[in-house]
């Protein structure tokens, strides 16, 4: 094949044109409507952190951000979705412990969650808040503990999903206790919650978002936070720590990534915005009364994270048994 100066010189502009196109349309970014893949039902912390991500961006850019609800398999539908779609920064993925816990409960997922995913940030993080119906005869963790040891396999638990903090921590405090409850899974918080306060389903181990305002209407009864800190909502109730189980601890994270291969100008420009919500005072206020607190992480910590909790929930998983239903 002959090569002329000139088709050089004409290639040579092609790629230029090409590459000039690229950041002109990174620098106009975002110039139209941004679709957020959440793949949990409506309803619950995912879809109140997702908002609020949200609206963030819509203030700041005048774009609508659609939240795009996408349940199914275990947050495996709704991802696969995500990362299947243009990386041009207009399609971003709520992700957080599912996300990491999946690769070892799932098998034949249809991404991978470190090479397929570019992470942006992190928003948000909390400890369970361990709530039980109040027609349960007991009133803190020792009691309920000594309770669960009189009836192995007899008490239930709530969950939105295997794998989840609210499948993890309970899973983890059997081990702890050395007791026996048993999971009932929902496909989502809002369906799980209805049945704890309904009294068909004796517990719940959820972010606090969801639990908080039935203990304080006395729907439920709290009895610990995981981990060593108290809520500032519910002062009242002892942590885990303080309930003589500080091993019963599951530091749970939520955060936004996008399909790999979306432009690292987009992807920093995201995080900035994200940056700036998190440190708001209004932010942390609301994050605050929510029983979540201001966790953010650039693109580059979060990868790191995604990393450190797959093994980290993986552990957890194989030492209990759980299985994917």
């Amino acid at each position: 094949m002959h090569v002329t100066a000139l088709t050089v010189r004409c290639i040579g502009s092609a790629v230029m044109v090409g590459l000039i196109g690229a950041a002109s349309a990174q620098q106009d970014y975002p110039n139209r409507p941004i679709r957020y893949i959440v793949p949990y039902s409506p309803g619950g912390s995912t879809t109140w952190t997702s908002r609020l991500v949200g609206d963030r961006l819509v203030e700041a850019w005048g774009q609508q951000v659609l939240i795009d609800n996408r349940p199914g398999a275990n947050t495996v539908l709704g991802t696969a979705a995500g990362v299947k779609s243009k990386p041009d920064g207009y399609t971003l993925i709520y992700i957080g412990s599912a996300l990491c816990s999946n690769v070892t409960l799932v098998k034949d997922i249809p991404y991978d969650a470190v090479k397929d995913i570019a992470p942006i940030a992190t928003v948000s993080s909390y400890e369970n808040l361990f709530a039980v119906h109040p027609s349960l005869p007991v009133k803190s963790v020792k009691e309920f503990v000594a309770l669960a040891q009189r009836r192995p396999g007899e008490l239930n638990y709530a969950s939105s999903s295997h794998g989840g903090s609210t499948n993890l921590a309970p899973q983890l405090f059997n081990m702890v206790a050395k007791i026996k409850t048993i999971q009932v899974p929902y496909k989502g918080a809002g369906n799980a919650m209805i049945d704890v306060i309904g009294g068909q389903v004796q517990f719940i181990m959820a972010v606090p978002v969801n639990i908080v305002t039935h203990v304080q209407n006395r729907k439920l009864r709290a009895l610990a936070i995981t981990g060593d800190k108290r809520l500032s909502a519910l002062p009242d109730v002892p942590s885990m720590a303080e309930s003589g189980y500080a091993e019963v601890s599951l530091k749970t994270w939520q955060g936004v990534g996008a399909p790999a291969g979306t432009p690292k100008a987009i992807i920093d420009k995201i995080a900035g915005e994200i940056q700036r919500l998190v440190a708001m005072p209004e932010t942390q206020k609301k994050l605050d009364a929510q029983g979540f607190v201001p966790y953010f992480h650039g693109p580059e910590q979060t990868a790191e994270i995604i990393k450190r909790d797959i093994d980290r929930f993986g552990k957890i998983i194989r030492a209990a048994g759980i299985k994917y239903q």
